[in-house]
């Protein structure tokens, strides 16, 4: 019998005009505390983004997804965040703001492979 794992995820959004409230899905944050996981998944849309605004600086978002991903992983380059430990990262990365790069609020969920899962919900709300 595998193992269940009680997971929580959140949708990583670009909203390029903030006044607007529009927003395109452009990564998954999927984290659990059992398994020590916290993994993001991106994928930028520049001709999508630039349709919202044409003026919006894709290079700062594209190093800011970056950023992301090595706190996620705790990479050394994370900084200070990315040296927390993993629910401590996971809550400030989804910590609510009023930026051009946003979560969703973070769902739960069950499921027996993390790996399948994030890339189900990648596919799902972001491709």
């Amino acid at each position: 019998m595998q193992d269940s794992y009680l997971y929580e995820y959140a949708v990583i959004r670009v909203v390029p005009r903030v006044e607007r409230e529009e927003f395109l899905n452009i990564g998954i944050i999927l984290f659990c505390k059992k398994a020590k996981f916290i993994k993001v998944l991106s994928h930028i849309d520049d001709a999508k983004i630039q349709a919202l605004s044409s003026d919006f600086d894709l290079d700062q978002l594209h190093c800011n997804v970056t950023a992301l991903k090595k706190i996620a992983s705790g990479d050394k380059d994370g900084g200070a965040i990315g040296e927390m430990d993993i629910p401590s990262r996971f809550r400030w990365l989804t910590a609510i703001r009023s930026s051009a790069i946003q979560t969703s609020r973070p769902h739960p969920g069950m499921c027996e492979d993390l790996d399948k899962t994030i890339q189900r919900l990648f596919e799902e709300l972001v491709l």
